[in-house]
């Protein structure tokens, strides 16, 4: 596993720069025109057009998989301020990923919603529902209708990966860091899917979050250590330390100690008298050619000794 995701980003990288560049741009863009377009005519035409709708899908409307990611408008001008953070976040994931690792990342994760969705999602009842199927339907139906804001969130996480120590200004005035917001939203995701207070049958409906953060589990869930702060993970790599106790490191041994052989201070020793060129600085010394290997002999010795072969 660690091989072949090792080669997905080799292949990434080398192709960083292909796919559709500034993705997020558009994306904000068109979910822009669709909230001017809902505060205009007040009836959200455009929005009712576009967003996810199982039944519709089944009846051929099948442009809802891919233009629900325009439809994370909830109405109102705040909305905008939304859509540039979540532009702004965008971009600077995709500065860091490339192009094209980041188009995968964005359209992996709408590709698991839609198929979460297909599946799970309730059909509509052309007629009348009971009471009980109306509260059932109020209570899962708002989940797959903001399916694009579940999606543009999993963008904060991945930022607070990318980025632990960058900034926000809470209402424009706290400063926060990237990794404190990213616990807070992953605690409120854990609250979402654990709630009691839901019925029984509200599940799987409940992991839905879960599935929203798919894309960011596939390309970054393994760096997601950086979201603790760095004092923090010291502290855990101490006390993992502490608690494997001390490292042994064994060598092999192949017998009793010996000491290494003395090094001998001559350059030159006859093989037949054994004088060096140390003990008689003035003897001459030659290497016989005729000797098998390097042999020197004495002035003495070099016309005058067996030769060895």
């Amino acid at each position: 596993m660690k091989n072949l995701r090792t080669r997905f980003n080799r292949f990434c990288l080398r192709n960083r720069d292909k796919g559709i560049p500034n993705l997020m741009l558009y994306i904000a863009i068109g979910n822009a025109i669709v909230t001017l377009m809902s505060m205009i005519n007040g009836g959200g035409l455009l929005y009712e057009l576009l967003y996810f709708d199982k039944t519709k899908i089944l009846q051929g409307q099948v442009w809802r998989l891919v233009t629900y990611v325009f439809t994370q408008s909830g109405g109102g001008i705040l909305e905008l301020f939304f859509l540039y953070f979540f532009y702004m976040l965008g971009r600077q994931v995709e500065l860091r990923m490339g192009t094209l690792k980041f188009n995968l990342f964005y359209f992996s994760g709408v590709l698991l919603m839609d198929v979460f969705a297909m599946i799970f999602c309730p059909l509509v009842p052309a007629g009348a529902v009971t009471p009980g199927e109306y509260a059932y339907l109020m209570a899962v139906l708002p989940n797959y209708y903001q399916m694009a804001y579940y999606l543009h969130l999993s963008l904060i996480l991945t930022f607070a990966t990318t980025y632990p120590d960058s900034q926000f200004l809470l209402f424009f005035i706290i400063p926060v860091k990237a990794w404190v917001i990213a616990l807070v939203y992953l605690v409120l995701t854990a609250i979402e899917v654990i709630n009691l207070s839901y019925p029984v049958m509200y599940f799987p409906h409940n992991l839905f979050p879960l599935v929203a953060l798919g894309n960011y589990f596939l390309f970054t869930g393994g760096e997601i250590a950086n979201l603790f702060p760095l004092s923090w993970r010291a502290k855990l790599g101490r006390k993992h330390k502490k608690s494997s106790g001390p490292k042994v490191i064994k060598f092999e041994t192949t017998g009793p100690y010996r000491p290494a052989p003395k090094k001998e201070d001559f350059l030159h020793k006859c093989t037949v008298c054994g004088r060096t060129d140390k003990t008689d600085p003035d003897l001459e010394f030659r290497y016989c050619s005729r000797c098998s290997g390097y042999h020197c002999y004495c002035i003495d010795h070099i016309n005058n000794h067996e030769h060895i072969e």
